[in-house]
């Protein structure tokens, strides 16, 4: 294929993009509550289901708990959350939201309306954008958990 080495025909170059132009969509709304993007995604891991392990919030996420723990102090410094180890494995780090982390709910509720109004996408078009990217996103993983062809 005489193109295929031609940025603007890369689809990993389209998402990249798309990535870096929501960072930057993201950034003022951000600013506003004081998250920066990882935080508030992990935010809204616990505004969906408050108490935690380190583990669940970081599978939720796909992040390692060496990225996710210092990103989780951070929360825990602006009052946002309290990390306490289980009483029932010692091992594990349980994150709760505290009452401050909970209020900030509300100051962040209208940020997905933002993004879907600054997409001008319909709801099935947004539907059926998120089903695909979850789809590539599954067969990429899959892909890479396949044993390679030389069986090295």
């Amino acid at each position: 294929m005489a193109n295929a080495l031609q940025l603007d025909q890369f689809l990993c170059f389209s998402v990249y993009l798309a990535g870096h132009s929501f960072n930057q969509f993201y950034r003022p709304l951000l600013e506003e509550i004081g998250l920066t993007y990882p935080q508030y995604l992990a935010m809204v891991s616990l505004w969906s289901r408050d108490d935690q392990t380190v583990r669940e919030i970081g599978k939720a996420l796909s992040l390692e708990s060496n990225t996710l723990t210092p990103l989780l102090k951070r929360l825990e410094a602006l009052a946002l959350v309290s990390r306490t180890r289980d009483p029932k494995d010692e091992r594990q780090v349980r994150i709760r939201l505290t009452d401050k982390g909970r209020e900030l709910r509300k100051q962040a509720e209208h940020i997905p309306a933002c993004v879907v109004e600054a997409l001008g996408l319909s709801q099935k078009e947004l539907d059926d954008l998120h089903r695909t990217m979850l789809l590539v996103q599954k067969r990429l993983q899959e892909s890479t958990e396949k044993p390679s062809p030389s069986g090295v």
